[in-house]
């Protein structure tokens, strides 16, 4: 869905008018929130974030699974597969699955680490620890009690924010902060805006750490770029982030396409962004995710070259102890000291 421009307005009238159902489903998520969940019998570690949308979670997720493996574990990542048509639980497999059978994030995970999908979290549990995991990465499903997590990671975009700060439908968040804020373990602020610092300050006040990150793009991808113009499309959370980013490593933006998160391009779109990128001699570039759902298709025009980032905290020492005070914590919980 392309996130309403309302939701980023203090005061707007819409966002007024829809409080009473936002308030419904609050209640009703934070309900949901507070049910006890069933222990997976390894830890888990939950990357989410209180909003709809976009926000780093897939980088954070590929940061923590190489930390993980440095500190000698096997993760292996359990997510429900958005927009992918099978239920699951099934291991993604890149040269049989495409974005529409397990969804656009595990296709691009799946390079880095083993991914596990199933439309029903805890049906992929016992799937994932069939493949060795000594650790369960989840992706996004926060909200969701299903499982019950050792560690809840929740990834904010610095510049953005959580937008008026009211609950679905009149704003972005999920669930009530106050709820959502009771089940963090730590912050993990993207960027370097300052949109967030009041989540920030709420979470220090109640002896949470704050991790700070940036998402830093690719020399190589940099490189291929440098010097020429592009035409810039993507269908991500924040596609002006994307935009950002390019412009700020020094690339001449010369247009601009955004779509909605998840977008599955059409075969119009498709012949649409190669003809004007051909008429105005104009390289196509777009996001990692983008591009992997577009693997497979029919049409997709040639030469499109995905801009590569990853993520880079300001403080990697602090979120290496944070990960294994958990994991130590997590399995003293269950099989006491050893």
């Amino acid at each position: 869905m392309r996130e309403p421009a309302f939701w980023y307005r203090p005061r707007s009238p819409k966002s007024h008018v829809l409080r009473p159902l936002g308030a419904l489903y609050g209640a009703i998520a934070a309900r949901r929130m507070a049910r006890q969940g069933v222990d997976a019998g390894i830890p888990v570690i939950c990357v989410g974030n209180y909003h709809v949308g976009g926000a780093g979670k897939t980088p954070t997720v590929l940061a923590l699974t190489k930390l993980l493996r440095e500190l000698g574990e096997t993760p292996v990542v359990l997510s429900r597969g958005y927009g992918g048509r099978l239920k699951g639980p099934v291991m993604v497999d890149r040269e049989r699955h495409r974005a529409a059978d397990v969804g656009d994030e595990p296709l691009m995970m799946v390079r880095d680490v083993p991914v596990a999908v199933a439309h029903d979290r805890l049906e992929g549990v016992p799937l994932a620890k069939s493949q060795g995991a000594t650790v369960i990465l989840m992706d996004d499903g926060f909200q969701n009690p299903r499982i019950m997590k050792d560690a809840s990671l929740i990834v904010i975009d610095g510049a953005r924010g959580l937008g008026n700060g009211k609950v679905f439908p009149a704003g972005p968040l999920r669930a009530p902060l106050k709820a959502q804020l009771a089940r963090t373990d730590a912050l993990l602020l993207i960027g370097d805006g300052h949109a967030a610092n009041d989540v920030a300050a709420e979470i220090v006040r109640r002896g949470k750490p704050v991790l700070r990150a940036r998402l830093k793009p690719d020399a190589s991808s940099i490189a291929q770029l440098f010097g020429k113009q592009v035409f810039a499309f993507a269908g991500i959370g924040d596609p002006e982030r994307f935009f950002r980013s390019l412009r700020a490593s020094g690339i001449e933006v010369a247009r601009t396409r955004p779509f909605p998160d998840h977008h599955m391009f059409s075969q119009p779109e498709l012949a649409a962004l190669a003809a004007d990128a051909q008429r105005e001699q104009l390289i196509l570039v777009t996001t990692e995710k983008d591009l992997a759902r577009l693997r497979g298709r029919d049409g997709v025009p040639d030469g499109v070259v995905p801009f590569a980032v990853q993520l880079e905290f300001d403080d990697s020492a602090a979120l290496r102890r944070l990960i294994s005070d958990h994991l130590y914590k997590a399995r003293e919980r269950r099989f006491g000291r050893r």
